[in-house]
């Protein structure tokens, strides 16, 4: 998503894809010529660890440190030790952009993995721009972080070189939810709220163009508060619509109450949105969710031949849930390890001086088979892979997938 929103290790994948590899600045006594001396790369990684959100970003976080341990234990790069420093944006933009400052000025740091919020990405991406620091982010899915504002017009322009994503676009979800909706649910009338935040805004407007495009008719229209948990006004709107479905650009804290609360209303219609929607904790949160629908990034990582060894290996390290972008975050921590394999190499295994500059430069060339799939990532930053799925929540009370495409947008 987009603002939030799982993969690694199979003899499918290539060496680049699950036996990490990287390396990075050297330690503290600057040695070029120290045989047998650890040269020490960090990767940066920035999400909400506390908070609403924390799910999403807890299974983030452990699944880029799950990639550096790969990294370390399988010693992709001789000599060479990983280490990831993961902060806390608490999904406030303010705290993104100090947190990108303390990257910057850590030497070592080669790379950043995150964050979850496109909003939080707006306050990171013009000084990691400047420090020539790359950025990749597993969940940012606002359209314009990569082609600017007049993306919607045609006017594609890419906005910072240091910036890239294993997470698709809004442009591509909003569409296929859109698409999904009218042609696969039979839904020809839908109530249209967002939470006004850059994510969710973004989602509802691409959503809103395709639906009305395909013959769907938006009966109402609204803004919600994110930090409310109480919508009886919108859901006394919605009733007297007609509709037959909501779409909510948003996040899960949000839109377990909205669900509930309609549901509650008497309105026996369901509600859908992005993967910043489709958490494991979106059922937990809400008891009327059955029926709901979500769109996510990618493929259920649980029906990857790719992802077997890592969705393995992350449920022996950890127990917490790796949520929506696990796969992906391991892909994105994988590409900047990738990156400094292809520097290292191209400098007769030695680290170079200009380090950041270099791994930024050989973003260009990385592609791999990952977790989610074949990693590489076009002009504009953008993740290649356009694969989308649609999920349901069952009488399990549990997200089930429905149907997945590798979506080209209209």
């Amino acid at each position: 998503m987009r603002n939030r929103s799982a993969l690694i290790l199979t003899t499918v994948l290539t060496t680049g894809a699950l036996t990490l590899t990287a390396c990075g600045s050297r330690d503290k006594d600057n040695n070029d010529d120290g045989a047998g001396d650890k040269k020490t790369v960090v990767i940066g990684f920035d999400a909400p660890l506390t908070g609403d959100l924390s799910a999403l970003g807890i299974g983030m976080r452990n699944s880029a440190e799950l990639a550096v341990k790969t990294a370390n234990k399988e010693n992709t790069v001789d000599g060479v030790e990983f280490k990831l420093q993961p902060l806390d944006d608490q999904a406030q933009p303010s705290v993104g952009g100090q947190n990108a400052q303390k990257f910057i000025s850590n030497d070592d740091v080669l790379g950043v993995v995150g964050p979850l919020n496109s909003s939080v990405s707006q306050s990171m991406q013009k000084p990691f721009n400047d420090a020539s620091l790359t950025q990749i982010s597993p969940a940012n899915t606002g359209t314009e972080l990569t082609q600017g504002d007049g993306w919607k017009k045609g006017d594609k322009k890419r906005q910072f070189k240091t910036f890239f994503r294993t997470a698709t676009t809004d442009q591509v979800q909003g569409q296929f939810a859109a698409q999904y909706l009218y042609q696969k649910a039979n839904i020809k009338k839908v109530y249209l709220i967002d939470d006004q935040k850059t994510y969710g805004a973004g989602l509802a407007a691409s959503f809103k163009d395709t639906f009305t495009d395909l013959g769907g008719k938006i009966v109402g229209q609204d803004h919600v508060n994110p930090e409310d948990r109480d919508f009886k006004s919108v859901v006394s709107k919605v009733k007297g619509k007609g509709a037959q479905a909501v779409y909510y650009g948003g996040e899960y804290p949000a839109a377990a109450p909205l669900s509930q609360q309609l549901k509650e209303s008497g309105a026996k219609i369901p509600l859908m949105g992005g993967d910043g929607m489709k958490s494991e904790e979106f059922p937990k949160l809400n008891k009327k969710a059955v029926g709901d629908l979500g769109t996510s990034v990618g493929k259920p990582v649980e029906e990857l031949d790719s992802a077997k060894k890592f969705i393995e290996e992350y449920n022996k390290n950890y127990k917490e849930n790796m949520e929506t972008y696990g796969g992906g975050t391991y892909d994105a921590t994988w590409a900047i390890i990738e990156a400094v394999k292809i520097v290292v190499e191209d400098n007769d295994g030695k680290l170079p001086s200009g380090s950041r500059e270099k791994v930024l430069a050989a973003m260009s060339k990385v592609k791999f088979d990952g977790v989610t799939g074949t990693v590489s990532f076009d002009e504009y930053g953008d993740t290649t892979n356009t694969m989308m799925t649609a999920y349901q929540v069952n009488k399990q009370n549990k997200w089930e997938s429905k149907f997945s495409e590798a979506y080209k947008p209209r």
